[in-house]
């Protein structure tokens, strides 16, 4: 059976308009504290509303979609970036426009540069995420998953090292832990488990003129290792008594 004989009879107008949108969660550490990308929307609906950047998806892949529109509403590139589908979001009503079904990503990146925003989006800023509220659409849901995958994702795997540079001391390491999970670590305790966990970091064999005690040893640089996941696990500390 032919293409042409196939839709033969087959009218679009009688079915309802569908389409399928992605919206990103970008993270990253700004002064100590975790932060996630917003842009004010300077088209209607939710005009002048705070958003997480995304849109519609074109002659493109989902991941090429979200790659683009991050870089054309807030000229944000994520050249190096770990890039993850987070969950699909449909409840009728979630756009006025029409049934719009997105496709949400969360990305994290270390030390990300003041966006400038583009296209449809009036303004973008990084904005720490207890300060994130109020979001068009249903993008306070998105954010509120995002930030529970990112949390458990850091126990679990070594995805903490995406938000530091190419090497950092586990002091570094331990303030990103940190600020994902909002809580302070014990520095000695926090040290002690990184390091028996099999392939989460490996030493530089080189110290960091980046801190340190004055007058004490420089601390030691580590990179990443080639664990993909954390065994044993580093668990937050408002969960340890959880698990015992």
């Amino acid at each position: 059976m032919g293409e042409e004989e196939f839709l033969s009879g087959y009218d679009p107008s009688a079915y309802p308009a569908v389409a399928v949108t992605v919206d990103v969660v970008a993270l990253t550490i700004r002064d100590g504290r975790l932060c996630v990308l917003l842009v004010e929307r300077g088209e209607q609906p939710f005009a002048g509303r705070r958003a997480l950047p995304g849109g519609f998806v074109k002659e493109e892949g989902l991941d090429a979609a979200a790659l683009r529109e991050l870089e054309e509403e807030t000229g944000v590139s994520l050249a190096r970036v770990h890039l993850e589908q987070l969950k699909t979001y449909g409840n009728p009503g979630r756009d006025p426009r029409m049934r719009v079904f997105s496709v949400a990503y969360l990305a994290f990146a270390p030390s990300l540069p003041e966006p400038e925003a583009g296209t449809d989006a009036s303004g973008a800023y990084w904005v720490p995420v207890e300060e994130a509220a109020g979001l068009a659409f249903d993008h306070d849901v998105i954010l509120a998953d995002g930030l529970d995958r990112a949390r458990a994702k850091l126990e679990y795997t070594p995805l903490a090292t995406a938000f530091a540079g190419d090497d950092f001391t586990i002091a570094e390491l331990r303030q990103i832990y940190a600020a994902v999970w909002g809580e302070e670590l014990h520095a000695g305790n926090f040290h002690r488990k990184v390091l028996s966990v099999p392939g989460f970091v490996e030493s530089t064999g080189e110290t960091s003129t980046r801190g340190g005690e004055r007058g004490g040893p420089k601390p030691k640089l580590y990179r990443a290792g080639d664990a993909r996941l954390l065994h044993p696990a580093l668990l937050r500390p408002t969960r340890e008594d959880d698990v015992r």
